[in-house]
């Protein structure tokens, strides 16, 4: 008898089962809004469906009445814009400084245990802090997201770096490379897509710490929007908006993991990184 951690489903099988838990929920959803709409036709708490097509005709496909602006087009570049600068920096960072604390010692030495100080903050905690000395722009917005999620993937960084076979380091220095062509000809190749892996792990705390920053201090983006209609209760508008993010940090992730296998097929066909 075959168990069942052998057991593999094939690949039509592996897609009706990813959707499965989606369509448990959506019937779930249309029933539980049907039952309440049928007792209440006001009730803004599960709107219809066509409340939701109306809400993103309007939101999506008509101009605002008093900025003529498209306002989920406006509200999703103004997000995916400050978004970008903050992963892009941290990503940066984090492998400038992880590698650094990984290959020098003496670079380690004083910046390994301030990042993990700063990373046991909660980034949300001084928020108000970044406020105040940044002010309400968008310098603070990004400055959030960097320090939210940029330790965090130094210390990944860091441990992949220290998880080298160090017997590749010492063939490198036998054979004459000096400290800067051992970083940059063996270390980053291996590096790299693990970070992307580090970067794609944090998106998701990434986003929180955007909508966070929006919904604050902020005129336009898509948490500033959810957080704009919340007091009216229109669930019509902020379902669709979640969905939207969801749809959009999903496409990110998938592009990375892409881009990942497409430039890294060594680490993936090694790692198993393929199939995740």
């Amino acid at each position: 008898m075959t168990r069942i951690i052998n057991r593999q489903p094939s690949r039509y099988g592996r897609l009706a089962l990813g959707f499965l838990p989606f369509v448990i929920l959506l019937l779930v959803y249309i029933v539980a809004s049907d039952a309440r709409l049928a007792e209440n036709s006001a009730d803004k708490l599960l709107p219809s469906f066509q409340s939701f097509a109306d809400a993103v005709v309007r939101m999506g496909f008509e101009p605002s009445k008093r900025t003529g602006e498209y306002l989920l087009l406006n509200d999703t570049l103004s997000s995916l814009q400050r978004l970008m600068m903050g992963v892009g920096l941290s990503a940066f960072i984090g492998l400038v400084i992880g590698v650094g604390n990984g290959m020098v010692p003496y670079m380690r030495s004083p910046l390994s245990p301030l990042v993990t100080a700063i990373s046991l903050i909660p980034p949300m905690a001084i928020l108000p802090i970044l406020f105040i000395i940044f002010g309400l722009g968008e310098l603070s917005k990004v400055v959030l997201i960097v320090i939210g999620i940029c330790p965090i993937i130094i210390r990944d960084i860091q441990l992949r770096t220290d998880d080298l076979p160090p017997e590749q380091l010492i063939k490198a220095q036998t054979l004459g490379g000096s400290s800067w062509q051992i970083i940059v000809r063996v270390v980053l190749p291996q590096i790299m897509p693990r970070l992307i892996e580090a970067v794609r792990l944090t998106l998701g705390s990434a986003w929180l710490f955007l909508i966070a920053a929006e919904a604050i201090a902020a005129t336009d983006g898509l948490g500033y929007r959810i957080f704009l209609v919340r007091r009216y209760m229109a669930m019509d508008v902020i379902l669709p908006y979640v969905l939207w993010i969801t749809t959009l940090a999903f496409a990110m992730d998938w592009s990375l993991k892409r881009v990942s296998i497409l430039l890294f097929p060594w680490y993936h066909g090694t790692q198993g990184g393929g199939h995740d």
